[in-house]
């Protein structure tokens, strides 16, 4: 029966075949057009271009050959699109503004930054770059998988053996469907150096690798403002930064001000961004401007604005950065192909995935070149054999009517394989003198001593990486230069997310169950001695505030723990709670682990090597570190000292290195010495001997002593004294002190041990959650051997006490006046408002 129309029509869900042919086509756009993949940091065309080149021989030593040669390669062989597009990929790899290290040598116009575009391809002429030659190195040792191209007739690179961090190098930008990937450029020296630490230290964190890869560097270099921006794109993959021209203001020998813009931001045309100053110019958005021209030559860029006499240069800038790309955003989104899949990858897996493949390489590499070496040593073997029993294979080859008569009496003979066989049949007279058959011997024990090697490397792993890095060091070597990116941070140039928060006096509390909160230092008022105090924040029964410490938004504060760990944070990254509320757990902020609690929190404004940090354990151990010991932190936190089994970290201190320290105990015991008894040293030591301490005594306060200044005693049931330090005598570091209080049922043992100079104010907290601020002035000055004064009611009979002492800054007393004074205006303007407010009946 013959075929009818109507029996080859077939029925389908239109909604379903759209939504599998679309879903068909962004499989193709994402995987084999638009996403680089991460191992060698090219798309598919750039592949193609770069293999294509390799497989025509236009190496960096070989002549230039027209472009259009290349273009048609690609065409025809593996790349079924347009020529424009594949040209004009070929021109932007030779572009040294779009390339940070250009992957095609290109002869003739091959456009401009000014937007001009390239000449057409039967002009121009291309080879490869030396270092794109990098890029296929050892492609032809079985590095590589291969796979048919598009009509099944040619061969092609699923992936090129890369040899260095290209996806980071060069960067890539690509609009995939639904999807899409900007990754800048960087300095190959930086990545190559990232790839490096890696291999050494694969649990290196990204602020670690930071410190080795600063950022961005764009090939029109430019200024990067601020590092918040590349931070977040280091560690989530994704964030945003400001690119600035490099700019200078000149001043002429008449006054006049003249502005010269010498780089400009990545990927900003130089022509449109003159056309747009001339423009504000013209619509008079920008005033002050008297000329403006392009003085760029090969030496470099060079644009002119001459400023009127009158004019501020620096506010025409200001405002040509905010009008203009002289200052633009960069929005980064490192997305690559890993096995084939979108991924969105931080800094660390970037370096890392490349180090994965180049382990792949290399071991392919070497397996390659193990199975050429012992092809070869076998073929040598069987020479051997022949050399060794010379007249008998000779005899037997005259006597033998073929070759395969003479092959197979070879290899009966002598136990030699097809392949020995023929080797020896194929091999000439002249390898039968004394010289040859000690060139043969020669060659075979270089043989077998590199295949032990070949399997020395495939047997260890650190070897594979210790290949790696040495052929990555030779390449940074060839071709590493400066950078040319300046990240800019500090100065009135930073933006940060710092510059937006106000600097402010603020006060950092910390419970016992580990609650923290940020408050303004004015919220608390200045009370007389005795008082009942105000509530500082709500509590849970088994709660209050241990820590209580003042500094700036802008301060680090180093957090330590009992276990002898140190975590930081800006004071500004606190949260900022009303008086009254709790906080959030400070594990929401630190990588603090659940068996370990802070006990002592330090501000440092900058970290010096003039400043020591000065700690003291429970059980009286006492350690001096450099503060620059600290400065760079892990989110996870860093060990600050080694503690012994059972005991804790209870005090840290800043000095500057030529302080006295005192420590004081439970049981009112007090030693007085010089730091410098305490020897500096690292990080992770143990620490030596402060003060020996009675079998039930414990310290519990360690303060650097000031000169002039007086010891303020605070015990358990809120009495407290102030003694001048000079009832102290010094003495050598291990003793067991002297006596600073009398301890009685009444006053309690003692909880604190600060020095003071009577000009600030202490805060005193209980474990009721009260709070009471006083001035340290209004406390009496008493001997050693005395009980002290009561500083604070507590309710004794539910078991309420002390829980924490702290230092404050003292407030003005005016400030404090004048703000009670606008509270009580405020009040008094309110009530008459109200009394005056006529009612709804009067409105009708």
């Amino acid at each position: 029966m013959a075929e009818t129309p109507s029996s080859r029509v077939t029925e389908i869900n239109i909604s379903q075949e759209m939504r599998s042919s679309f879903l068909d086509y962004a499989m193709s756009v994402i995987v084999s057009r638009a996403l680089p993949d991460v191992r060698d940091g090219l798309k598919p065309v750039h592949r193609r271009i770069l293999y294509a080149m390799h497989d025509l021989g236009m190496h960096s030593d070989k002549p230039y050959k027209k472009s259009a040669r290349i273009v048609g390669d690609v065409i025809g062989k593996y790349h079924p699109h347009g020529d424009s597009a594949v040209y004009e990929t070929m021109v932007r790899m030779a572009q040294d503004f779009n390339y940070r290290y250009m992957l095609v040598d290109g002869h003739g116009n091959f456009g401009s930054v000014d937007g001009d575009a390239a000449a057409a391809m039967r002009y121009t002429e291309s080879r490869m770059s030396k270092i794109s030659m990098e890029l296929l190195r050892d492609i032809n040792k079985d590095t590589i998988d291969y796979q048919d191209n598009y009509d099944g007739e040619e061969r092609e690179p699923v992936v090129l053996p890369a040899r260095f961090p290209n996806l980071l190098v060069n960067g890539t930008t690509g609009i995939a469907v639904g999807m899409a990937t900007n990754i800048p450029p960087h300095q190959l020296g930086e990545i190559i150096d990232g790839v490096l630490a890696i291999s050494q230290e694969p649990d290196i964190t990204i602020q670690e690798l930071m410190e080795i890869i600063p950022g961005p560097d764009f090939p029109t270099a430019g200024m990067i403002l601020g590092r918040s921006g590349i931070r977040k794109a280091y560690e989530t993959g994704r964030g945003s930064i400001t690119l600035r021209a490099k700019v200078d203001i000149e001043t002429k020998s008449n006054g006049k001000e003249t502005i010269i813009v010498h780089e400009i931001p990545y990927q900003v045309n130089k022509a449109r961004l003159i056309e747009k100053i001339a423009e504000l110019v013209r619509d008079k958005k920008v005033d002050g401007i008297t000329d403006l021209r392009d003085e760029s030559d090969r030496n470099g860029m060079r644009i002119v604005i001459e400023v009127r006499k009158d004019a501020n240069a620096s506010v025409i800038l200001n405002n040509l950065y905010k009008l203009t790309a002289l200052q633009t955003s960069f929005g980064i989104n490192m997305l690559a192909l890993v096995d084939g899949q979108p991924k969105v990858l931080n800094l660390k897996q970037c370096l890392k995935y490349y180090l994965d493949h180049q382990q792949v390489v290399i071991r392919r590499r070497t397996e390659f070149e193990l199975r050429k070496a012992q092809a070869r040593a076998h073929i040598l073997e069987g020479l051997r054999i022949a050399l060794d029993h010379l007249d008998e294979v000779i005899s037997l080859i005259r006597s033998s009517q073929t070759t395969e008569i003479a092959r197979e009496g070879l290899m009966t003979q002598f136990e030699l394989s097809d392949k020995q066989a023929q080797a020896i049949l194929d091999m000439r007279l002249q390898r039968l003198t004394g010289l040859e058959r000690e060139k043969i011997e020669d060659e075979y024990q270089s043989l077998v001593k590199l295949i032990a090697e070949l399997e020395a490397i495939l047997a260890d792993e650190e070897k594979v990486l210790e290949i790696i890095r040495e052929e990555l060091t030779e390449i940074k070597e060839r071709f590493n230069d400066e950078r040319r990116t300046e990240i800019v941070s500090g100065g009135i140039e930073q933006i940060e997310d710092e510059d937006l928060i106000p600097r402010e006096n603020i006060v950092i509390t910390l419970t016992h169950n580990g609650y923290v909160k940020r408050l303004p230092v004015s919220t608390y008022r200045a009370q007389k001695r005795g008082g009942r105090g105000i509530q500082g924040m709500g509590t849970n029964e088994d709660d209050f505030v241990e820590h209580l410490i003042t500094t700036s938004t802008h301060n680090t504060l180093l957090f330590f723990t009992n276990k002898g760990k140190v975590y930081r944070a800006k004071g500004y990254e606190i949260p900022e709670f009303s008086r009254t509320a709790k906080g959030i757990p400070i594990i929401n902020l630190l990588g603090i682990n659940k068996d370990e609690w802070v006990n002592a929190v330090i501000p440092v404004e900058e970290f010096v090597d003039e400043w020591f940090l000065f700690f003291t354990t429970k059980e009286g151990i006492s350690k001096r570190s450099p503060l620059t010991s600290f400065g760079n932190i892990r989110n996870n936190g860093l060990i600050a000292l080694n503690l012994r089994e059972g005991d804790e970290l209870i005090s840290v201190r800043l000095t500057d290195g030529s302080k006295e320290i005192i420590i004081g105990t439970k049981n009112g015991q007090l030693i007085r010495f010089p730091e410098t008894d305490v020897r500096s040293m690292g990080r992770t030591a143990t620490g030596v001997k402060g003060i020996t301490l009675d079998s039930d005594d414990e310290v519990v306060g360690m303060e650097v002593l000031e000169e002039n200044s007086e010891i303020l005693m605070v015990t358990k049931k809120g009495y407290g004294k102030r003694t001048p330090e000079m009832e102290y005598r010094v003495q050598g570091r291990g003793g067991k002190g002297i006596k600073t209080g009398n301890i009685t049922d009444k006053n309690g043992t003692i909880v604190a041990v600060k020095v003071v100079t009577g000009e600030e104010d202490i805060m005193l907290i209980t474990t009721g959650g009260v709070l009471i601020r006083m001035a340290v002035g209004d406390i009496s000055t008493m001997g050693r051997n005395t009980q002290g004064v009561r500083l604070i009611r507590i309710n004794d009979s539910e078991g309420e006490y002390v829980a924490t002492v702290a230092k404050v800054e003292k407030e003005e007393e005016k400030l404090e006046e004048a703000l009670a004074e606008e509270e009580e205006i405020l009040d008094a303007e309110t009530a008459e408002e109200t009394a005056e407010a006529p009612s709804e009946d009067e409105n009708e």
